[in-house]
């Protein structure tokens, strides 16, 4: 269940979005735009967008250099998430992810079952963490991309979301990089 605190106030997250495809540039990217769209119709700021084929070490390249930026507070990659040979995102996101976030990938195929039923199982959408910075691979359809945003990420990036939600948690995502 989903619930707005209208007593809080909404705080705007900066994402950054990655296209992983060998085929796509930015005048037919149908899923980045996707994402672009509802991350900012909903009130947040897009900080970066990128298209990268699907090469293992540029996307963890790509990912390493935006979790560095601190104008980046999550990171959403569209593609690459799939069965086949070339699908590496997924093993880019792990190459970077300091904590998985293992329920991500979990709420995602049951939402995608209510859609597409058992097809949810070619999927390997994934969450994580790095660098105080959110990470999610998403597949590279604009159907898929909607309903990851809207059945989870929008809810997760309102702080007013209860009982909780991914942002009021951000200022600790690192805490354990400041101890000494």
């Amino acid at each position: 269940m989903s619930r707005i605190d209208d007593s809080k106030d909404f705080i705007p997250v900066r994402i950054a979005v990655l296209t992983v495809s060998d085929t796509r540039g930015l005048a037919d990217d149908k899923s980045g735009d996707t994402l672009v769209a509802r991350l900012t119709g909903a009130g947040h700021r897009l900080a970066h967008r990128a298209i990268l084929p699907d090469e293992r070490a540029e996307i963890a390249g790509q990912l390493r250099e935006w979790i560095a930026d601190p104008e980046v507070d999550a990171i959403l990659t569209t593609g690459g998430t799939g069965l086949t040979g070339r699908d590496v995102t997924v093993e880019a996101h792990r190459d970077v992810y300091e904590k998985e976030i293992e329920a991500f990938g979990t709420v995602f195929t049951i939402v995608s079952m209510q859609k597409i039923g058992t097809s949810a199982v070619q999927s390997r959408a994934c969450g994580g963490v790095a660098g105080g910075t959110y990470l999610f691979a998403l597949p590279g359809s604009p159907g898929a991309c909607k309903d990851a945003w809207d059945e989870i990420l929008k809810w997760q990036f309102d702080y007013r979301h209860r009982p909780c939600n991914f942002v009021e948690i951000m200022p600790r995502l690192d805490e354990h990089l400041r101890r000494k």
